[in-house]
């Protein structure tokens, strides 16, 4: 075994999963808007997965740098390949915010620290671990297993939609497995509440407000203020809360949260809600779902699969303080749960906000070039995208593999409150499932994206051996 406090510098025949997401980690993959460099990544990959004796194959996209990496497993090809998929870019950071820098990949307190230790070098690490694991052993699955390590995940335009539209021949599968449902802990941090393997991601779009007013000397402000009027519509529209939507899917999500749960206020707090939402009491839905959120250790997640929402996420006005600027400019994110609350809805309720903020001009946000009917339009579609299905064997291989680590803990079906590079296979009927493997507490979900990122080395050593199981249940017995 390797030794975990020192990075991986060559390719030995058991990869340590925490060696291993710390080499990953060091590699500073900061997607900026226009990309990653991913190649120098790409190439340790390579050579652990050829050390291993696995074919591999990296992929250029028209960005220097900025490229693909793939391995297969040949199997016995009895059943369509599993593509298991992780990405190799980041956010980016402000170092000066981080407790351990970003970059480092120091474990403390328990703890390997790193942008993407948990998005999703780690989980990348958990899949390769596992399934090297068995290549070691000498393992034969019944289908070829694609390593796919994308670049682009977290923005830009050579992600896996350019990667499926033109090799699509490499990346062909039966079935994608990638991030996205959670492994929660109770309120305690440590003990398993609930397992996911998601089944849908939210579909997401983006809407920009501008205000205009008058230009002038910051000496003499007037009425019509373009920031101050803004600032309070952006806020009126940050509270008005839209309604409550429990799909099937996320009924059944919240039932198994009230038998994983030791919470037993909690636990009944869930069962009011889906038995107003049962009753169609708009009212008390709302209430009840506001005492979930209370009682909640994940009150953020929760209020994500609960409904639709939006989030402020830039702006842009103003350049001097003795000048008050003639227009500001708003950025507001928005997630939209199929089967839930429409994009049109949505667009009719922060209209309906903003109506009461003259002089606000309200933007769909779409690639350049595309049409705002055709932006709504693709919404829809993402919106209306059905969950892969839970009686297929990759499903039942993870439920199986939960069993065995977690005993007693429920494994249901989710909606990934975010959204993942799947997308291009769902688009052609190809089921998607998501998955971070290891246990996680509020805090460590909400340094996701944010600072001082970071996952329980214990918990991803558990995951690997999760995945370690999962993929066992793919092994022809010879």
């Amino acid at each position: 075994m390797t030794d975990p406090d020192r990075p991986l510098a060559h390719a030995p025949d058991d990869i340590d999963v925490v060696s291993l997401a710390r080499t990953m980690i060091r590699y500073d993959t900061s997607h900026n808007g226009e990309g990653a460099d991913t190649l120098p990544l790409a190439r340790t990959l390579d050579r652990v997965w050829r050390h291993a004796g696995v074919a591999t194959e990296i992929i250029p996209t028209p960005k220097p740098g900025n490229v693909h990496f793939l391995a297969r497993i040949k199997g016995t090809g009895n059943r369509a390949p599993l593509l298991v998929l992780s990405h190799s870019d980041v956010v980016s950071v402000q170092p000066k915010d981080w407790r351990h820098p970003p970059f480092a990949a120091e474990v403390s307190d328990g703890f390997l620290w790193g942008r993407g230790s948990l998005d999703m070098k780690g989980a990348g690490a958990a899949f390769m671990n596992a399934l090297l694991r068995h290549v070691r052993e000498g393992a034969l699955f019944d289908r070829d297993i694609i390593f796919l390590s994308d670049c682009d995940e977290e923005g830009g335009w050579y992600g896996t939609r350019w990667l499926t539209e033109h090799h699509w021949d490499r990346v062909t599968a039966g079935a994608v497995l990638t991030e996205g449902g959670w492994m929660l802990a109770q309120s305690d941090g440590s003990t398993p509440m609930l397992a996911s393997l998601s089944c849908v991601d939210r579909a997401f779009g983006a809407v920009r407000l501008t205000a205009s007013g008058t230009a002038t000397h910051s000496s003499r402000p007037l009425p019509d203020s373009a920031l101050a009027r803004l600032a309070a519509a952006v806020h009126a529209v940050s509270r008005a809360r839209t309604p409550v939507v429990l799909t099937p899917l996320n009924r059944d999500y919240f039932a198994a949260l009230a038998r994983g749960t030791h919470d037993p206020e909690l636990a009944a707090a869930v069962r009011r809600l889906l038995d107003a939402e049962d009753a169609a009491d708009e009212a008390e839905v709302d209430a009840a779902a506001e005492e979930v959120l209370s009682r909640s250790p994940y009150p953020g997640l929760h209020n994500a699969i609960l409904r639709a929402t939006i989030a402020f996420v830039a702006q842009d006005g103003g350049l001097r303080a003795n000048v008050i600027p003639r227009r500001a400019t708003a950025l507001l994110q928005l997630r939209f749960t199929p089967g839930g609350q429409s994009p049109q809805e949505l667009l009719d309720h922060i209209r309906k906000v903003v109506a009461e903020y003259p002089g606000i001009r309200m933007d769909l946000v779409g690639p350049p070039g595309e049409h705002p009917a055709d932006t709504l339009a693709r919404w829809n579609r993402d919106w209306s995208a059905r969950p892969s299905p839970v009686d297929s064997d990759v499903f039942t291989a993870w439920r199986g593999a939960v069993a065995l680590t977690h005993p007693g803990v429920p494994a249901v079906p989710a909606m990934f409150e975010a959204g993942t590079s799947g997308k291009p296979w769902q688009d052609r009927g190809i089921p998607v499932y998501g998955t971070y493997p290891y246990l996680v507490d509020n805090a460590t979900l909400t340094a996701m994206h944010g600072d001082d990122e970071r996952v329980s080395v214990a918990a991803l050593r558990q995951g690997a051996e999760l995945l370690y199981r999962m993929f066992g249940a793919f092994v022809v017995h010879r």
